[in-house]
């Protein structure tokens, strides 16, 4: 996702960079007019934004009604980047699937190399793939 925008801020204060809609998946990063941002998208108002903290802002001297130029992509391991015996797996489930998508990569990526430690023993793959599906339908972040 590339776009250009002025910055913003709420009535509580929160200066945040405007989406014109919701990119469909809750954590991002990027670059801001060329610095590095991680974060995750809020609800702002009516809006969906980019909060920036007032750390990020003071380091890299954004403030409120710049306009900047944003790069973004999603964070993390996506459904479609996933081996295909994990990617059915959490197709199969809804429940499961729609925790992953808004599961951060930190958490992402344990799972991934829960069931990726397997190369020794693959016959344990497939109990480690139900294993975490049971998991994200209880909605656990981890193990």
């Amino acid at each position: 996702m590339r776009l250009t925008t002025v910055v913003r801020s709420d009535p509580k204060g929160r200066v945040y960079i405007p989406l014109a809609k919701d990119p469909g998946v809750k954590h991002l990063c990027g670059t801001v007019n060329g610095m590095g941002y991680r974060g995750e998208v809020q609800r702002v108002g009516d809006d969906f934004g980019l909060v920036l903290g007032p750390a990020w802002r003071r380091d890299c001297g954004v403030t409120e009604g710049d306009r900047v130029v944003v790069v973004l992509e999603p964070e993390g391991p996506q459904r479609g980047q996933l081996a295909p015996d994990v990617e059915a797996a959490l197709a199969a489930s809804k429940e499961a699937a729609a925790f992953w998508d808004g599961l951060a990569q930190f958490y992402r990526k344990a799972y991934l190399r829960h069931i990726d430690a397997t190369t020794r023993s693959p016959e344990k793959r497939a109990s480690r793939i139900a294993e975490v599906i049971g998991l994200l339908e209880a909605g656990r972040k981890e193990r």
